[in-house]
């Protein structure tokens, strides 16, 4: 008997503690695209023309205006593809964006600049899940760590961010 009730406690415990996984399951109609509206502070999973969610960002220091250079904390415009993701991240899950493009490259190195790299949608950062700062980052998109468990699940490589 009290084999029986070790086992259930030790089941149980194991299903609650699978509640609060950072690595969500979704089902839903295929996302196609992201779009990050800056002035709006808003990302929205799309399919096709359709929202399926939206969410609350911060942004890179200084938003207004297209990436250029490395240290200018814009968040780039234009259409890149989630290329990466990762797991294992400074920040609660992230999902990297493909820039820099061929044009971005040409544009820095035109400036005698670096264009920068290592965009990423992804969490707070570990340690600080709770950060209120706004507009904080170096040009990546960041969202609550709850937010960006279900944009990780929902988000296939490939997929067109702009």
């Amino acid at each position: 008997m009290q084999v029986f009730k070790f086992a259930a406690v030790v089941l149980a415990v194991a299903l609650v503690g699978g509640c609060g996984s950072k690595f969500k399951t979704y089902n839903g109609p295929e996302v196609t695209r992201v779009i990050v509206q800056k002035t709006d502070r808003k990302l929205y999973l799309m399919h096709n023309d359709r929202v399926l969610r939206s969410y609350p960002v911060e942004l890179g220091s200084a938003p207004a205006g297209h990436k250029q250079f490395e240290g200018d904390g814009k968040t780039p415009e234009g259409v890149y593809r989630i290329d990466r993701r990762n797991p294992d991240s400074a920040f609660h899950l992230s999902l990297g964006i493909s820039y820099p493009n061929g044009h971005d490259i040409a544009v820095a190195r035109a400036a005698d600049k670096s264009p920068g790299g290592d965009i990423f949608i992804h969490g707070r950062p570990n340690g600080n899940p709770r950060d209120r700062r706004k507009d904080w980052t170096e040009g990546c998109i960041s969202l609550k760590n709850r937010d960006i468990e279900w944009v990780y699940a929902m988000v296939g490589d490939g997929t067109r961010w702009c």
